[in-house]
């Protein structure tokens, strides 16, 4: 019998660390699988620094990304490049991840050319589709064109087998983010250059900070900042450590808000590996990032969420994060109130994490294999 193709395809920094774990655990399987990693780099630099932190080598490059590209330049460019890469490889089934412009994108290409598609991280639901802006429809559309669905969690499940995909269908598997951020956390990383190197995380109390959701987008962000500095200007030992991102509209409303504050250290976007290690090392976690909610009770430091709403309402019931959306008064109190309060901070700091074990890729690879004859069924993944 040939080995199965199996297709990755992904095109962001937040795809590449969780589909990573995936395409290193195909390749353990030469006599099995054939391995074929496609990148549409709908995000180029940061994309590149995961795939070289991870040593993943795409064996097709559509390299995308163009000054300025909107939703439409991404999808129709990823379906056109993808197009040309299917009819030539063929796969018998492409992997796709999660809900960026790309996952929609690869399903829809791989349906096109009647090829099966598996979902990682599938089921993930607000119920709102302005909310997060466009994840929960990439989400949900890439959902409708796939044939077996890797939910992180039993949550998820839920979510899948309620809109009336069938059970054998759903495999649950854990979260591939806590099998990469295992492999990279390591106490003994030093940081090489300042701030980040000139901080001491024995004595201060760091603030992790992240934003860039659209939704959050002007006078929300602007609340958020304005309450951080309340917090440091209240509290001596904080330091906050803010890699902003790079949209324009991002970086105007931290400069104005946050610029030049002292202990307010506004950094370019981090690589992966340092940015794992400074979760570690830092007190508590403030961001309207989706993964982050995963990544950081892993760690056990407690995240503040600056939305509304979560897909992850796991994290929520197990008491890792707080929802506070971005109201300058909520954002400040809750923050202070996990400076002052070391009971609240140890409940959500040693609450239990349910996304996973660091065994996700594995099962993920292992439940292909059953699917077509080449390995035992693997076990499910169950929160403890």
């Amino acid at each position: 019998m040939a080995p199965i193709k199996v297709m990755t395809i992904f095109g962001t920094r937040p795809e590449a660390i969780k589909m990573a774990p995936v395409v290193l655990e195909l390749a353990k399987y030469p006599t099995l699988v054939t391995p074929v990693v496609a990148v549409t780099a709908q995000h180029r630099e940061m994309l590149d620094q995961v795939l070289q932190l991870f040593r993943v080598v795409p064996d097709h490059d559509l390299d995308i990304m163009s000054r300025g590209q909107t939703l439409f330049d991404i999808t129709c460019r990823s379906l056109q490049g993808l197009n040309d890469v299917l009819a030539g490889e063929r796969p018998d089934i492409v992997l796709v991840h999660g809900d960026t412009t790309t996952t929609f994108a690869g399903a829809l290409a791989a349906f096109y050319h009647q090829i099966a598609v598996g979902h990682v991280e599938a089921g993930l639901r607000t119920r709102n589709k302005f909310s997060p802006f466009p994840e929960e429809m990439n989400r949900k559309l890439a959902g409708s064109l796939t044939d077996l669905h890797f939910a992180p969690t039993a949550t998820a499940r839920g979510n899948l087998l309620a809109e009336a995909v069938a059970p054998a269908d759903v495999f649950v598997t854990g979260n591939t983010v806590i099998d990469a951020l295992l492999a990279t956390v390591d106490e003994k990383y030093r940081f090489t250059a300042p701030p980040l190197a000139d901080i001491d995380y024995l004595s201060r109390r760091v603030i992790l900070v992240t934003t860039h959701r659209r939704e959050n987008l002007g006078e929300p962000l602007r609340h958020v900042y304005q309450a951080l500095r309340d917090i440091v200007s209240e509290f001596a030992d904080v330091e906050v450590v803010f890699p902003v991102h790079k949209n324009p509209r991002v970086r105007e409303i931290v400069q104005a808000e946050l610029g030049g504050l002292a202990r307010v250290h506004l950094v370019d976007p981090l690589d992966y590996q340092p940015f794992a290690n400074l979760i570690a090392r830092s007190h508590l976690v403030l961001t309207d990032s989706g993964g982050i909610q995963e990544e950081a009770p892993s760690l056990g430091k407690p995240v503040l969420v600056l939305r509304d709403t979560t897909e992850r309402p796991e994290a929520l019931d197990a008491g890792t994060v707080k929802l506070v959306g971005t109201d300058r008064e909520k954002v400040y109190a809750e923050t202070r109130r996990l400076l002052v309060d070391r009971d609240e901070y140890r409940r959500m700091a040693n609450a239990c994490n349910p996304y996973g074990d660091g065994q996700a890729a594995r099962r993920i690879v292992s439940f292909i294999l059953w699917k077509h004859g080449l390995a035992e069924r693997p076990e499910p993944y169950s929160a403890r």
